[in-house]
């Protein structure tokens, strides 16, 4: 584990209930890492204003409009972004990541896929989902408590790609879960790259 925040020896104990949670999550769920990573947008030609905000988690076609608010945060654009990132918040990219999936062949070669993410951003992966099992929410709560030291107040930025429901879903919950400065990135990546910011290679946080 790379962490330093104190979550490191947990993080030891619990990795190997972690990654085996995982690989069975995103096999589980209707949109994996790959298709994620790939599709286009559904519905591409909708306008964030054409997007009503649901009342609960949404659970299937993250690569879709997003809708235009977040009850309870605020929702920036690049530009607003920027300016928190230079003022020290923490960003978090939610981006998913699919592990080693189990009974491969041994002749089988295995590369995790490279991501890149904001400059100075941690990576969460796979805390966007709809539905999280009792390991990956532990991981969630336990990453912010670290990441923000214990302090609610904290602005957290949360982002992922452009027209991805995971960093919608992220924020609801850390909002649900009493973090009072979240604000919503929906850009992501995406526009962060666009308006000339810097992105770099980044493995997952606290696995």
């Amino acid at each position: 584990m790379a962490d330093a925040g104190g979550w490191a020896g947990h993080g030891q104990r619990c990795s190997v209930a972690v990654i085996a949670a995982l690989g069975a999550l995103v096999l589980s769920l209707a949109l994996p890492y790959s298709a994620l990573d790939a599709a286009e947008p559904t519905g591409a030609a909708a306008s964030t204003a054409d997007v009503a905000e649901p009342d609960s988690y949404r659970i299937e076609a993250y690569r879709a409009p997003v809708p235009a608010t977040l009850k309870g945060a605020r929702v920036v654009d690049t530009a607003a972004a920027e300016a928190l990132h230079g003022s020290g918040a923490l960003f978090i990219d939610v981006f998913p990541q699919a592990p080693k999936p189990a009974g491969l062949p041994k002749t089988t070669v295995w590369r995790t896929p490279r991501h890149e993410t904001i400059k100075g951003a941690v990576w969460l992966p796979n805390v966007g989902y709809g539905v999280l099992n009792a390991d990956f929410e532990a991981y969630f709560r336990s990453q912010l408590e670290v990441l923000t030291g214990n302090d609610k107040t904290k602005p957290i930025v949360l982002f992922c790609l452009r027209d991805c429901w995971m960093s919608w879903n992220a924020a609801k919950r850390a909002l649900e879960w009493g973090y009072r400065d979240v604000v919503w990135f929906p850009d992501g990546t995406d526009g962060w790259k666009e308006f000339g910011g810097q992105v770099v290679d980044v493995t997952p946080t606290g696995w």
